[in-house]
């Protein structure tokens, strides 16, 4: 019988990167390390999410899915065999590269995988800006001519964001997340990204990080012109407001605000609840998990009885599959 799971993080150190993990969330970084990327659910090769609470601690995603997938993810089972979702926490410090993952149909041709993600900005330094789609009117040609002379920004457009604010990206949108600022992402389980421009700069190893011009070229949706915010309305749900983020063919994701003390049964099926602000605690038969700010719990579709419990003022990102 499975229960709510939680996981040892993943720390990936990027050149963009920061300590603000360690400012805002406690987690343990390594010294000196410029961490941009806390993989908080993955289960991908050579970064298997090791679990770590109850009966199960030391096993890993990797070995859920090959021994209890239907218990994991109930009846939407996994295209590939792999867990449908991977979670992150990112800390740009600096801005990230100008990017984009390929659509279904050109990640096919050349041998990458879709990854359609949503964005939700957690913390966010005054001036602070998303990059996402291209100005109105930009064309191919114009962007091209803009790439070789180094000036492709000017072609992309900037969204200012503040703490809170969230962003839907699917698969052919180019992007870039700006510095000061801290995201929650929400994806489907890819890791193909292909690099336009990278601002010149060298990489963690001092060497020019590599691009990816004619991949990112055919997989650039040109007809994506200024995408906007997901709205900020919520309704009310009981003690709780929420507010829809995604509701995709892939998962559906949501923001909670826990608006006075309350618990509630979850829903039988899979679900990944992320903590914001103040705690929860996730109860089933047999564990008690406490979540604080920056912390995961996965909850399998078979777990018998799983009930919530939070506080005032507790804020949450919930996720799970589309049906």
């Amino acid at each position: 019988m499975l229960y709510p799971l939680t996981f040892q993080p993943i720390f990936k150190e990027r050149v963009w990167g920061g300590r603000n993990l360690e400012r805002l969330y406690r987690k343990s970084l390594p010294p000196g390390a410029t961490i941009g990327e806390s993989w908080e659910i993955s289960d991908r090769p050579g970064d298997v999410s090791v679990i770590t609470n109850g009966p199960l601690a030391g096993k890993d995603l990797r070995w859920l899915m090959q021994h209890h997938e239907r218990e994991l993810l109930g009846d939407t089972p996994s295209p590939d065999g792999r867990f449908p979702l991977l979670i992150k926490i990112l800390d740009a410090e600096d801005k990230l590269s100008l990017q984009v993952h390929p659509p279904v149909e050109v990640a096919a041709m050349l041998g990458g995988e879709p990854k359609t993600e949503v964005w939700y900005v957690a913390d966010a330094a005054t001036g602070a800006e998303l990059c996402v789609g291209l100005k109105q009117g930009v064309t191919r040609e114009m962007f091209e001519k803009k790439l070789r002379t180094g000036d492709a920004a000017e072609c992309i457009h900037r969204v200012p964001v503040r703490k809170g604010d969230a962003m839907f990206l699917r698969s052919g949108r180019i992007h870039t997340i700006g510095a000061g600022l801290v995201i929650f992402e929400i994806q489907q389980n890819s890791d193909t990204t292909y690099r336009v421009f990278d601002w010149n700069r060298a990489g963690l190893d001092g060497k020019p990080r590599e691009l990816h011009v004619e991949q990112s070229l055919a997989s650039i949706d040109f007809n994506d012109f200024e995408p906007a915010l997901v709205s900020d309305v919520s309704v009310d749900a009981g003690a709780m407001r929420i507010r829809d983020l995604v509701h995709d063919p892939l998962f559906i994701a949501s923001e909670i605000h826990v608006q006075s003390a309350t618990s509630i049964l979850l829903a039988k099926r899979l679900q990944v609840l992320t903590v914001l602000e103040q705690r929860m605690i996730v109860v089933s038969e047999t564990i008690s998990v406490e979540l604080r700010p920056g912390q995961c719990c996965l909850v399998p579709a078979g777990s018998k009885v799983a009930e919530l419990w939070a506080e005032a003022g507790t804020r949450y990102l919930s996720a799970h599959l589309s049906e």
